[in-house]
């Protein structure tokens, strides 16, 4: 048994859980350091290089989930991660799952729970360890599923595309896979084995993208922003047109230069980084309305590739209902389902508004609250009860309703944002009008539910 005991690193703001957290995993044997926010929680990270992380979720200067998907993005061998939090929810812990995070601790803590989490989590940190990199080698290895002539089309356009550091923008409704498009290109671009670093442009204040894309330093520390951990690799922004003037201007000057001031700073940081872009609205209209900058438009838009709705190639459809499927039972474990051959036809000819984001969601539906191994067409019927215009009865009532309460309100405040987020056409500005929720409590709440801009 080796003499080194395990340092263990407490994040969270509240005192009296850090104190008594701090107090069982001392008597316990082991080294523990605390921090109550996300800024001293970086220093003690570097410093005290923890074996094992328990990271609270909800934080006065920067969330947990913001935090790990900073450090999983720095560290490609990051230590086990176990989040807590007070206001979990199957979203926050989803979300925290599939960035890396070890496990999902809920409030008021287990002692018990929390002693034989963090027991497990240790011992697994190498097998952890392991599992990132092949995990991260999977990655690299998915490619969009299709055999349609659609889908074999922009695949090639991306191979050729990819051999070439030419700027694209992927043009394409809400849905498409434009993300997963972007993650194709970079994956076969002399750029594959550097970071690819996606952005949710709108998700991020116009008060705080000056520091999140460019970073900031002073005296003790240096922060980096989204282009320095994109260094050598692919920074990919989808929803661009959602961008504030400022940092549309500055976003300018650091590509053309190649080089920016982080805030703060006075030393020119250089880096070497592909942008690639998306957008669902009609940038050249944007333009035209002086929303968006004609020459920043130019500047992304080297080359433009439409990526096509789910319903121009139908026939996708079975594959990537399989593909699903698959992914729900090896990522979360869920039972095996199969749609029979009826569900399949009858999906087939679905008009999938939502496009690729709307059936795998239905998928995750049918697997997660349905039982038995096939999936018939009056079960694929009724999970998508109003999205066809089906009348609600007493028999006939939303999903979420035989949730419990708090997660019952997060799946309709989410399909009530991502309803009006697309009918003001991808505008922060115009869904915090629309929605009468002021922008800096919105940029929260779309954070909280995880909702992609």
């Amino acid at each position: 048994m080796s003499v080194h005991m395990p340092r263990i690193l407490v994040v969270d703001d509240e005192p009296d859980i850090r104190r008594l957290v701090c107090e069982i995993l001392e008597d316990e044997g082991y080294q523990v350091a605390t921090a109550e926010n996300a800024s001293a929680a970086r220093e003690l990270k570097k410093s005290n290089a923890p074996d094992l992380i328990l990271l609270d979720i909800w934080m006065p200067d920067t969330d947990g989930i913001t935090l790990l998907k900073e450090w999983v993005a720095e560290e490609a061998l990051l230590c086990p991660v176990v989040m807590m939090s007070g206001h979990g929810s199957v979203e926050a812990a989803v979300e925290a799952t599939r960035l890396g995070a070890y496990d999902f601790l809920e409030k008021p803590l287990s002692l018990a729970k929390l002693l034989l989490i963090v027991e497990r989590a240790l011992e697994a940190s190498s097998l952890q360890l392991e599992n990132a990199g092949l995990k991260q080698q999977l990655h690299a290895d998915i490619e969009p599923v299709g055999k349609s002539a659609t889908v074999a089309r922009i695949k090639d356009q991306l191979k050729r595309l990819a051999q070439h550091d030419a700027r694209v923008l992927l043009v394409g409704e809400a849905g498409v896979g434009k993300e997963m498009y972007a993650r194709y290109l970079h994956n076969n671009s002399a750029h594959r084995d550097g970071p690819f670093v996606d952005v949710a442009v709108g998700s991020i204040s116009p008060e705080n993208s000056a520091v999140e894309f460019f970073g900031k330093e002073d005296a003790s520390k240096i922060y980096p922003g989204l282009l320095e951990r994109a260094h050598k690799g692919t920074l990919f922004l989808g929803e661009i047109g959602g961008m504030d003037k400022e940092t549309q201007l500055r976003l300018l000057g650091a590509l053309e230069s190649s080089s920016f001031l982080r805030v703060g700073g006075s030393a020119a940081v250089r880096v070497d980084v592909r942008v690639v872009t998306s957008t669902r609205m009609a940038l050249d209209e944007e333009v035209r309305a002086g929303r968006f900058r004609q020459d920043l438009y130019y500047l992304l838009n080297e080359v433009s590739l439409d990526i096509q709705p789910l319903r121009a190639h139908s026939e996708d459809v079975p594959a990537l209902l399989s593909f699903y499927v698959d992914h729900f039972v090896t990522q979360d474990r869920l039972p095996f389902r199969r749609f029979s051959m009826a569900a399949q036809n009858f999906l087939r000819n679905y008009s999938w508004r939502g496009n690729v984001r709307e059936l795998k969601n239905l998928v995750q539906r049918l697997m997660i609250l349905g039982a038995g191994e096939d999936i018939e067409m009056d079960e694929v019927k009724a999970a998508l009860g109003s999205e066809m215009g089906d009348a609600v009865t007493p028999h006939s009532v939303p999903e979420f309703f035989n949730l419990p309460l708090k997660e019952a309100r997060d799946h309709f405040e989410k399909a009530y944002l991502e309803y009006h987020f697309e009918r003001t056409g991808g505008s922060v500005a115009k869904l915090s009008a629309a929605v009468g929720m002021e922008r800096t409590h919105l940029y929260r709440k779309l954070h909280s539910l995880n909702i992609k801009l």
